[in-house]
C-alpha cells in the first residue's frame, strides 16, 4: 500500500550499480518511485532508456537530479544554466514534478551572480515543475573550513520558492532539520533522506544508523502540509556484496514508511 507521501529511491543510492539498477531495485523493493541523478552514466541523460526502464519495472521517475556534482560539470554542456534547462525538459518529458539543483559553486561567477533571478526566468518556463534548492554543506579540511557554494550553503539565507532538505547535509553542517524545515515553510517540496553522526563531513548513511532525527522528521511533514516525496539517498558503494546493498535499501525504505504513518508528536 502506497503512504500518502511516496518514498523514492534516489538512483545515486545504488552506486557503483548503473541507474538500470536503481528500477530494479525500487520494483523489487516496493518503493513508490525512482528519483534520477543525472550524472555520467549515459542512461541518467537519456529519456527514451529512462521511460523504457519505468515501463518495463513500473516504477515511475518522481524526480530528476539536475548535475550540479563536481564529477557532472560536463554532461550536456559546460553551462550550468544549459544543463538546468535539459534536466528539467528531462522531468517534464518523463512527467517528474522536482527538479533537484544545488546552489553554485563559488567558481560558478556568472551563474552565481543572476542564480535567483536566472531560476525564475527557468521556473517561468516549466511552469509545472518545482526547482528544489537543496541544503549543502560547509567543507572542512586539515582542520580548515570553507564554503564551495555562493552566497553559501543554506538556501534559506537568499530564499527560494522551494527546498530540498537533505538530512545528511544538515549532519555535515552541523544543523537541525527540524529548525531547517520550519525556514523552508511551504517551500519544503522535497526531502533527501539519509543520516550523518555530525563529524563534519556528508555520510548519507540508512536512516537510523547516526545521530539525525530522520524519524521526527518525517513524522512532521503531515502536519506542515508537505505534498512532496521523500527520496532515499543512501550511500551503499561500500556494500559488500548485492545482498548487503538490497538489504540496506530494504531497510531505508521500511524506516520511511514507518515515521511518515506515524503521527507528529505535535498531534499527541
Amino acid at each position: 500500500m502506497m503512504s500518502r507521501v511516496p518514498v523514492l529511491l534516489s538512483s545515486s543510492s545504488v552506486f557503483p550499480e548503473p541507474t538500470a539498477a536503481a528500477f530494479q531495485l525500487a520494483a523489487a523493493l516496493g518503493y513508490d518511485g525512482v528519483e534520477v541523478m543525472v550524472w555520467t552514466d549515459v542512461v541518467s541523460q537519456d529519456a527514451g532508456a529512462l521511460r523504457g526502464l519505468s515501463s518495463h519495472y513500473g516504477v515511475p521517475v518522481l524526480s530528476v537530479h539536475a548535475p550540479c556534482l563536481l564529477v557532472t560539470q560536463r554532461v550536456w554542456s559546460p553551462d550550468p544554466w544549459q544543463r538546468l534547462r535539459k534536466a528539467a525538459e528531462l522531468a517534464e518529458t518523463l512527467g517528474a514534478p522536482t527538479v533537484v539543483v544545488h546552489p553554485p559553486f563559488t567558481w560558478q561567477r556568472d551563474y552565481a551572480r543572476g542564480f535567483a533571478e536566472g531560476l525564475a526566468r527557468v521556473e517561468e518556463r516549466f511552469s509545472g515543475l518545482r526547482f528544489a534548492v537543496e541544503n549543502m554543506y560547509p567543507v572542512r579540511m586539515a582542520g580548515r573550513q570553507f564554503v564551495p557554494y555562493v552566497p553559501g550553503w543554506d538556501p534559506t539565507d537568499t530564499g527560494y520558492p522551494s527546498y530540498t532538505l537533505d538530512l545528511s547535509h544538515c549532519a555535515a553542517s552541523h544543523s537541525d532539520p527540524l529548525a531547517m524545515a520550519d525556514r523552508m515553510g511551504a517551500g519544503l517540496a522535497h526531502v533527501h533522506l539519509g543520516d550523518g553522526t555530525g563529524e563534519g563531513r556528508d555520510e548519507h548513511l540508512v536512516p537510523g544508523r547516526g545521530t539525525q532525527p530522520c524519524g521526527e522528521l518525517l513524522s512532521s511533514l503531515a502536519g506542515r502540509g508537505f505534498t512532496g516525496a521523500v527520496a532515499v539517498e543512501v550511500a551503499t558503494r561500500g556494500a559488500k556484496s548485492r545482498a548487503v546493498r538490497e538489504a540496506d535499501l530494504r531497510t531505508s525504505l521500511e524506516f520511511a514508511r514507518e515515521h511518515l504513518t506515524a503521527p507528529s508528536p505535535a498531534d499527541v
